[in-house]
């Protein structure tokens, strides 16, 4: 693992965490991150038809024992708005983890409007909300991000800017 091997710090801090669960949308920026927790045979990984059923299936894994996250683009925010309400009304931890578009390079309008809104709509909603612009910065980012998450029952949010990730041009 390099410096720059930002996905694996993220899988290796999920694992000093004790994430089991693992639930996603397919998305690109989170690519090399599914492929190491489906490489593990103690760590589920959930495919989603919607972003949403991510928050329920980890209140669930919650409730069994067991520690998750919710790997989703920005523009999957939106979906989980009313998802929201469970975890805070529950007191129940929630880690998700944001790769984002409509930001620096975007070339894709239509991801503009959803990529600027998510931050906000998830500070709406109660999510602590961290921010990683760089390699140097995602393991801390994400490992202080579990950590609030779980040892207060606390809803938090991780964005991987889109500088970090790399701009698409579609």
């Amino acid at each position: 693992m390099t410096k720059t091997d930002w996905p694996a710090q993220i899988f290796d801090v999920l694992r000093a965490q004790g994430i089991t669960q693992v639930c996603h949308v397919p998305d690109a920026g989170h690519d090399r991150l599914i492929t190491l927790c489906n490489a593990q045979n103690d760590m589920a990984v959930t495919t989603l038809t919607t972003e949403e059923e991510g928050v329920g299936l980890l209140a669930g894994a919650w409730l069994g024992g067991e520690r998750g996250a919710l790997l989703m683009q920005s523009s999957g925010v939106g979906n989980t708005i009313n998802a929201l309400a469970l975890p805070a009304a529950c007191q129940m931890p929630l880690l998700t983890i944001v790769s984002m578009r409509g930001e620096w390079g975007e070339g894709n309008p239509w991801q503009y409007p959803a990529g600027q809104g998510a931050p906000k709509a998830l500070e709406a909603m109660g999510v602590a909300v961290f921010r990683a612009n760089n390699a140097e910065d995602v393991a801390e980012t994400v490992e202080a991000a579990s950590k609030i998450a779980f040892s207060s029952n606390k809803q938090t949010a991780v964005l991987l800017s889109q500088r970090l990730i790399g701009a698409k041009s579609f």
